[in-house]
């Protein structure tokens, strides 16, 4: 991975050629990052990690949003005292194209298929 930052408040995110799907794919395994995503693709924009309301802890939240950064799947920047995440949508969809969309897709038809059972 490219290290790009060069101060503290700078954090390192692959390059859009180091990007990978196996990478990618293994993010966007876990529910929680999926949901994270999900949120990040609805808004269009950039959310601070406060704006998410996950049922873990804050460490365990830091967590997965590293994994998704470390993925190449969100870009993190600082602004002011926010971190603020945003889905790197243009870079994946270079990449891979259609992956996201079916992706975003096939977990909102699961979502509504869970609902359902309730």
């Amino acid at each position: 991975m490219t290290r790009t930052a060069v101060t503290s408040r700078e954090l390192p995110h692959p390059e859009r050629d180091e990007i990978r799907l196996e990478g990618v794919l293994h993010a966007l395994s876990d529910p929680l990052r999926l949901q994270i995503v999900r949120e990040l693709a609805a808004d269009g924009g950039e959310l601070s990690c406060s704006y998410f309301d996950l049922p873990v802890t804050k460490s365990t939240t830091t967590h997965h949003f590293r994994v998704l950064r470390e993925s190449g799947v969100i870009r993190q920047v600082y602004r002011g005292t926010a971190k603020l995440s945003g889905l790197r949508r243009d870079d994946l969809d270079d990449l891979f194209p259609g992956l996201l969309d079916v992706l975003l897709a096939a977990a909102d038809r699961q979502r509504a298929r869970l609902a359902g059972r309730g």
